[in-house]
């Protein structure tokens, strides 16, 4: 059965999408610890990111770079963390984290509460960096 992550690559669940590529798929997390927090997938279903392929592992850290570079224009912050944990979902992920300080990315502090309107409006404009 197709996890989360491949049902909304393919567009049957909705995601506040930040780019994609026939490889690689970039949205905004929906329980974010900051704004602009956001995951990176392989659209290849693969439950942990050390099994994948050299080249979709090196693909992806590449593609994750771009949608950073992209966070960092739009989200005033000193960094973007990156964090792998992949417990929760069984699909490859990379969570990118605007942080201004370490604590920033907790995954046990409470999430953001974002409107449709805010979460729109943050994808569209990191959308918009995309290069």
């Amino acid at each position: 059965m197709p996890t989360i992550f491949s049902r909304i690559a393919k567009g049957e669940i909705p995601s506040y999408k930040i780019a994609e590529d026939n490889r690689f798929y970039a949205f905004l997390d929906i329980n974010p610890l900051a704004k602009g927090h956001t995951l990176v997938i392989p659209k290849v279903e693969v439950d942990y990111i050390f099994d994948l392929d050299p080249e979709t592992l090196a693909g992806l850290t590449l593609f994750a770079q771009r949608v950073a570079k992209a966070i960092e224009r739009v989200i005033p912050c000193k960094r973007i963390g990156v964090a792998v944990l992949g417990l929760e979902v069984p699909h490859a992920h990379i969570h990118l984290v605007p942080l201004n300080r370490e604590s920033d990315i907790d995954f046990h502090k409470p999430k953001l509460k974002l409107t449709e309107k805010e979460f729109n409006e943050i994808a569209q404009k990191i959308a918009a960096e995309f290069k």
